[in-house]
Protein backbone atom coordinates (compact mmCIF):
# COMPACT_ATOMS: atom_id res chain seq x y z
CA UNK A 1 0.00 0.00 0.00
CA UNK A 2 1.46 3.22 -0.59
CA UNK A 3 0.49 7.10 0.79
CA UNK A 4 1.45 10.23 -1.42
CA UNK A 5 1.98 11.56 2.24
CA UNK A 6 4.23 9.51 3.37
CA UNK A 7 7.83 9.67 3.70
CA UNK A 8 10.20 7.51 5.68
CA UNK A 9 10.06 4.14 6.62
CA UNK A 10 6.95 2.81 6.38
CA UNK A 11 4.59 1.23 9.13
CA UNK A 12 3.64 -2.06 9.56
CA UNK A 13 -0.30 -2.04 9.84
CA UNK A 14 -1.38 -5.23 11.75
CA UNK A 15 -4.67 -6.22 13.75
CA UNK A 16 -4.26 -4.61 17.41
CA UNK A 17 -3.57 -6.95 20.27
CA UNK A 18 -4.13 -6.37 23.87
CA UNK A 19 -0.04 -6.18 24.02
CA UNK A 20 -0.66 -2.84 22.34
CA UNK A 21 -3.63 -1.64 24.71
CA UNK A 22 -1.08 0.68 27.04
CA UNK A 23 -0.04 2.58 23.85
CA UNK A 24 -3.55 3.00 22.14
CA UNK A 25 -4.52 4.24 25.53
CA UNK A 26 -2.07 6.27 25.82
CA UNK A 27 -2.31 7.97 22.70
CA UNK A 28 -5.94 8.43 23.57
CA UNK A 29 -5.30 9.62 27.16
CA UNK A 30 -3.54 12.91 25.45
CA UNK A 31 -6.16 13.33 23.02
CA UNK A 32 -8.59 13.59 24.97
CA UNK A 33 -6.80 16.02 27.42
CA UNK A 34 -5.25 18.27 24.84
CA UNK A 35 -7.23 17.89 21.45
CA UNK A 36 -10.45 18.76 20.37
CA UNK A 37 -11.31 15.51 17.77
CA UNK A 38 -13.16 13.66 20.91
CA UNK A 39 -15.48 15.09 23.01
CA UNK A 40 -14.22 13.19 25.91
CA UNK A 41 -13.79 14.81 28.64
CA UNK A 42 -12.34 12.88 30.93
CA UNK A 43 -9.58 10.16 30.06
CA UNK A 44 -10.34 6.63 29.87
CA UNK A 45 -7.85 4.13 31.84
CA UNK A 46 -6.61 1.16 30.88
CA UNK A 47 -9.07 -1.12 32.05
CA UNK A 48 -12.46 1.02 30.26
CA UNK A 49 -10.23 1.03 26.93
CA UNK A 50 -9.83 -2.39 27.07
CA UNK A 51 -13.61 -3.00 27.42
CA UNK A 52 -14.38 -0.67 24.71
CA UNK A 53 -11.56 -2.93 22.21
CA UNK A 54 -12.88 -6.10 23.09
CA UNK A 55 -16.75 -4.87 22.71
CA UNK A 56 -15.44 -3.68 19.24
CA UNK A 57 -13.83 -7.06 18.15
CA UNK A 58 -16.42 -8.97 19.52
CA UNK A 59 -19.08 -6.98 17.66
CA UNK A 60 -17.04 -8.06 14.20
CA UNK A 61 -15.45 -4.87 13.65
CA UNK A 62 -11.69 -4.43 12.83
CA UNK A 63 -9.13 -2.24 14.86
CA UNK A 64 -5.59 -1.56 13.24
CA UNK A 65 -2.30 -0.32 14.86
CA UNK A 66 0.43 1.12 13.00
CA UNK A 67 3.91 0.40 14.43
CA UNK A 68 6.92 2.56 13.36
CA UNK A 69 10.18 2.17 15.01
CA UNK A 70 8.92 -0.48 17.33
CA UNK A 71 6.30 1.17 18.66
CA UNK A 72 2.25 2.10 17.99
CA UNK A 73 2.46 5.19 15.82
CA UNK A 74 -1.34 5.55 15.50
CA UNK A 75 -5.01 3.24 15.13
CA UNK A 76 -7.85 3.15 13.75
CA UNK A 77 -11.00 1.31 14.41
CA UNK A 78 -14.72 0.97 12.97
CA UNK A 79 -17.39 0.29 15.21
CA UNK A 80 -21.51 0.30 15.11
CA UNK A 81 -22.58 4.35 13.46
CA UNK A 82 -25.92 3.39 15.42
CA UNK A 83 -27.28 0.43 17.62
CA UNK A 84 -30.48 0.14 15.59
CA UNK A 85 -30.17 -2.90 13.45
CA UNK A 86 -31.20 -1.30 10.48
CA UNK A 87 -27.68 0.25 10.25
CA UNK A 88 -25.84 -2.69 10.69
CA UNK A 89 -24.02 -2.42 7.25
CA UNK A 90 -23.10 1.49 8.32
CA UNK A 91 -19.51 1.97 10.16
CA UNK A 92 -18.84 4.81 12.05
CA UNK A 93 -14.38 5.29 12.21
CA UNK A 94 -11.81 6.44 14.59
CA UNK A 95 -8.50 7.40 14.08
CA UNK A 96 -5.74 8.62 16.66
CA UNK A 97 -1.96 9.25 16.14
CA UNK A 98 0.90 9.72 18.17
CA UNK A 99 1.64 13.03 17.81
CA UNK A 100 4.96 12.75 17.10
CA UNK A 101 3.78 10.93 13.61
CA UNK A 102 1.55 13.69 12.74
CA UNK A 103 1.67 14.86 9.08
CA UNK A 104 3.63 11.99 7.83
CA UNK A 105 0.61 9.93 6.05
CA UNK A 106 0.24 7.20 9.29
CA UNK A 107 -3.53 8.06 9.31
CA UNK A 108 -4.28 8.07 5.42
CA UNK A 109 -2.27 4.66 5.85
CA UNK A 110 -4.63 3.72 8.35
CA UNK A 111 -7.65 4.81 7.23
CA UNK A 112 -6.82 3.09 3.24
CA UNK A 113 -6.43 -0.46 5.73
CA UNK A 114 -9.87 0.08 7.11
CA UNK A 115 -12.08 0.82 4.67
CA UNK A 116 -10.29 -2.01 2.63
CA UNK A 117 -11.42 -4.03 5.67
CA UNK A 118 -14.56 -2.91 6.23
CA UNK A 119 -15.37 -3.39 2.51
CA UNK A 120 -14.30 -7.34 2.92
CA UNK A 121 -16.68 -7.39 5.94
CA UNK A 122 -19.68 -6.45 3.73
CA UNK A 123 -19.68 -3.25 5.18
CA UNK A 124 -21.82 -0.53 2.93
CA UNK A 125 -21.17 2.78 4.22
CA UNK A 126 -18.47 4.94 6.83
CA UNK A 127 -19.37 7.67 8.56
CA UNK A 128 -16.89 10.06 9.94
CA UNK A 129 -17.56 12.33 13.09
CA UNK A 130 -15.04 14.79 13.29
CA UNK A 131 -14.55 16.94 16.56
CA UNK A 132 -14.08 20.53 15.82
CA UNK A 133 -14.70 21.90 11.96
CA UNK A 134 -10.82 23.75 12.43
CA UNK A 135 -9.78 20.21 12.45
CA UNK A 136 -8.15 20.33 8.91
CA UNK A 137 -5.69 17.72 9.37
CA UNK A 138 -8.59 15.22 9.97
CA UNK A 139 -10.80 16.61 7.14
CA UNK A 140 -8.31 16.52 4.69
CA UNK A 141 -7.13 12.67 5.52
CA UNK A 142 -11.27 12.12 4.66
CA UNK A 143 -11.25 13.77 1.89
CA UNK A 144 -8.10 12.44 0.30
CA UNK A 145 -9.51 8.76 0.90
CA UNK A 146 -13.18 9.14 -0.60
CA UNK A 147 -15.28 11.11 1.95
CA UNK A 148 -17.38 13.63 1.02
CA UNK A 149 -18.30 16.14 3.45
CA UNK A 150 -22.31 15.73 4.61
CA UNK A 151 -22.57 18.71 6.89
CA UNK A 152 -21.40 20.17 10.06
CA UNK A 153 -23.12 20.39 13.38
CA UNK A 154 -22.36 23.60 15.09
CA UNK A 155 -21.70 24.23 18.37
CA UNK A 156 -22.57 20.65 19.70
CA UNK A 157 -19.41 20.56 22.01
CA UNK A 158 -18.24 22.42 25.01
CA UNK A 159 -14.75 21.82 25.54
CA UNK A 160 -11.72 23.56 26.62
CA UNK A 161 -14.29 26.37 27.49
CA UNK A 162 -15.68 26.90 23.84
CA UNK A 163 -17.90 25.53 21.59
CA UNK A 164 -17.01 23.44 19.18
CA UNK A 165 -18.91 21.71 15.91
CA UNK A 166 -18.69 18.30 14.62
CA UNK A 167 -18.30 17.89 10.93
CA UNK A 168 -20.10 14.69 9.18
CA UNK A 169 -18.00 13.20 6.35
CA UNK A 170 -19.14 9.60 4.40
CA UNK A 171 -17.88 7.15 1.56
CA UNK A 172 -19.68 4.74 0.00
CA UNK A 173 -17.63 0.77 0.90
CA UNK A 174 -17.85 -1.48 -2.28
CA UNK A 175 -21.37 -1.48 -3.72
CA UNK A 176 -22.51 1.14 -1.30
CA UNK A 177 -26.29 1.85 -1.59
CA UNK A 178 -26.12 0.77 -5.05
CA UNK A 179 -27.17 -2.77 -4.56
CA UNK A 180 -28.93 -4.26 -1.30
CA UNK A 181 -26.53 -6.60 0.55
CA UNK A 182 -28.07 -10.51 1.21
CA UNK A 183 -28.72 -10.89 5.22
Amino acid sequence: MSSPCWTGAWPDIRPTTEADLPAVTAIYQQAVREGTATFELEPPDLSEMTRRYRALIDGGYPYFVAMLDGRVAGYAYAGAYRPRPAYRFTVENSIYLDPSFHRRGVGSMLLERLIAECEARGFRQMIAVIGDSANAGSIGVHTRCGFKMIGTHPSVGLKFGRWLDTVMMQRDLGEGASTVPGK
